[in-house]
């Protein structure tokens, strides 16, 4: 069974058509989206309606649930442009697709011939908390415990990532819409399970990031992401790395 994986889309809309045309390409036969649908981005709506169209089953992020939810922990300030963003996409979003972050799980999972495969943003059960891949194998392996899965699919760092641990396979796709492994474009990940096992393939989709960072500024939205899409990384600077301005930390 193939499975494409997709995670922090984050309303990035070019970024995300050339993801699934990679998919596409790759001949999977279902696609899972690991959450951080909105924010940072220009197009939360139409982000929105591709994932919707496509019935792309998709989890909760930590973003997402800052606009969908923005009350307790949700609604706690954070330095950087986190908040600016946040703030003008709940500002756009329709009343349609706030109903659709509304309605997402925390958790997403997939029945394979190899077992099953648990999708979450963040850690199991929290979306605003990371867990690395490069953990240490002692905290992975209690996560496989509890998850009760070989196969674990998490997001939230914006960096690529493939870890085996005792026949257990954790998997960060990295992100479609704000990748900070250096390097632009749509990050993502090809999942082949069978009954002997599983392995997993990253892939980077080329888009047109100068067409989004021009949205991003037409917007009004902080310069800092258009820099960001461009370079691939975080601009050093007191807010960064860390906190998005920091979707790797605070928005896990």
């Amino acid at each position: 069974m193939r499975i494409g994986i997709l995670s922090d889309v984050h309303a990035n809309l070019p970024a995300l058509r050339a993801a699934f045309a990679a998919l596409d390409a790759a001949d999977v036969e279902t696609t899972v989206c690991l959450g951080d649908v909105v924010g940072y981005g220009p197009h939360p709506n139409e982000t929105i309606q591709l994932l919707r169209e496509r019935e792309i089953p998709c989890t909760l992020g930590g973003t997402d649930a800052r606009v969908a939810f923005p009350i307790g922990e949700a609604d706690a300030p954070r330095a950087g442009v986190a908040d600016a963003t946040l703030a003008w996409t709940r500002e756009v979003l329709s009343a349609d697709a706030l109903a659709w972050l509304r309605e997402r799980p925390a958790q997403v999972r997939l029945r394979t011939p190899g077992g099953c495969v648990r999708a979450v943003h963040g850690r199991v059960g929290d979306p605003w908390r990371r867990l690395d891949v490069r953990a240490t194998p002692q905290e992975l392996v209690r996560t496989f415990d509890a998850v009760g899965c070989p196969v674990l699919a998490l997001g939230g760092r914006h960096v690529p990532y493939v870890r085996e641990v005792d026949g257990h396979l954790a998997i960060d796709p990295g992100s479609v819409g704000l990748s900070l492994n250096g390097e632009p474009g749509a990050d993502y990940a090809v999942l082949e399970v069978d009954a002997d096992g599983a392995e997993a393939r990253l892939g980077k989709a080329e888009y047109d990031v100068e067409a989004v960072a021009f949205d991003v500024l037409g917007w009004g939205l902080p310069p800092q992401v258009a820099d960001a899409l461009r370079e691939g990384r975080l601009a050093a600077s007191p807010a960064t790395p860390g906190d998005p301005s920091g979707p790797p930390e605070d928005d896990a």
